[in-house]
Parts: C-alpha cells; structure tokens; sequence
C-alpha cells in the first residue's frame, strides 16, 4: 500500500505465512509475519484477524497472537506496529489456517 500522508486502514497490514520444517512427531509447523505496511505516520492498534478455530500444538504466546472468539484473533495484546514494523510466531497444526485482517485502529 505504501501511502504518504493519508490516512491508515487494516489495508496497510499484510500477513505473511509459511510452512517450516516439522515438528519431530511430524505435525507441520508455520511461520507467519504481521507487518504494518504504511511508510511513515500510520501506527496501527487493536488489530483482530479472521483466524477460524485458530489452535496450535506449538505454544503460542498470547501476548503476540491470541484467539479471543471464534474467528477473531487479537495481534499484540491489541497494541500497536508502528511504519514498517512486524511481529512474527510460529504455530503447529496438522493444516495452515487462513488468517485475514478483519479490523485495526489507525492512532
């Protein structure tokens, strides 16, 4: 997206995800990247994901990644990435989940 001096939108941020080598027991294990795309004045909080029944064998730490309800997963204990920041977890489960920004606050 890229925008200077607009205003931000859940648009700006872009989930990036993976397969990594396997758990010893086989379980396949995926890395996904949370990034904040805007270039500059676009700090970005409370983002929620559409992530199903997001589970993993793997711990995930809630502080970075946690299911709230069905289908919506809080990112960073709901604060913010500021431009061009990114967090990243690993998670194990037998398929990949498909995770979508539902909702995000521009500050």
């Amino acid at each position: 997206m890229n925008r200077i001096g607009s205003s931000c939108s859940k648009d700006d941020i872009m989930i990036y995800q993976g397969p990594t080598s396997p758990m010893p027991q086989g379980i396949p294990i995926f890395t996904v990247q949370i990034l904040n795309a805007c270039v500059s004045d676009c700090t970005i909080s409370n983002i929620h994901v559409s992530c199903g029944w997001f589970s993993s064998v793997r711990l995930v730490n809630p502080r970075v990644f946690r299911r709230v309800y069905y289908d919506d997963c809080l990112v960073n204990d709901g604060n913010s990435l500021g431009p061009g920041e990114s967090l990243s977890f690993q998670y194990s489960n037998s398929f990949q989940y498909p995770l979508s920004v539902s909702s995000a606050e521009c500050e």
